[in-house]
């Protein structure tokens, strides 16, 4: 008489939370990715505050602020939130320094945001052009350099070149 017990032996569970400890491994950068993500779209609203003076004196002028005085705006490190520590603006382009809270892969990183503009009518609206993405058709990016240093791995698709 052949007596068979139901259940799993030792190594079929070890067989399986090795597969799943694979599965947990591949799946964690991915995770972590989209949470660096998530938050430098979290964070970019915050230039949105230096954009409208910006606008207005390409507008008025079609020329552009040199720095956070020259737009009315308070000093870099005063523009904050959780996930900024400066919002800087340098001859027309914003630079969004990370920090605070948030996540350690952009800590201290910037993000530039330059306005890209058609020089022949300058009252087409400015379009603005994140990291070292490319101007749109017909439009020049203007401004000061493109200082961003988060990795090209955790950058949004509309700031990629392209």
């Amino acid at each position: 008489m052949n007596s068979r017990k139901n259940g799993f032996n030792m190594i079929e569970l070890m067989a399986v939370l090795a597969v799943i400890a694979i599965l947990s491994a591949l799946a964690i950068p991915n995770f972590q990715g989209k949470i660096v993500r998530d938050q430098i779209a979290q964070a970019l609203p915050l230039a949105d505050m230096a954009k409208a003076p910006i606008a207005m004196s390409w507008a008025l002028g079609q020329t552009f602020p040199l720095d956070n005085v020259a737009s009315g705006l308070p000093a870099a490190d005063k523009i904050v939130s959780n996930l900024v520590s400066a919002v800087t603006v340098h001859e027309g382009a914003i630079d969004i320094t990370f920090g605070n809270s948030v996540n350690a892969h952009l800590k201290g990183k910037v993000l530039t945001l330059r306005p890209a503009v058609v020089e022949e009518a300058p009252t087409v609206p400015i379009t603005w052009v994140c990291g070292s993405a490319l101007a749109p058709n017909n439009m020049t990016i203007k401004g000061g350099s493109n200082n961003t240093s988060v990795p090209a791995e955790f950058l949004p698709l509309k700031c990629m070149a392209r």
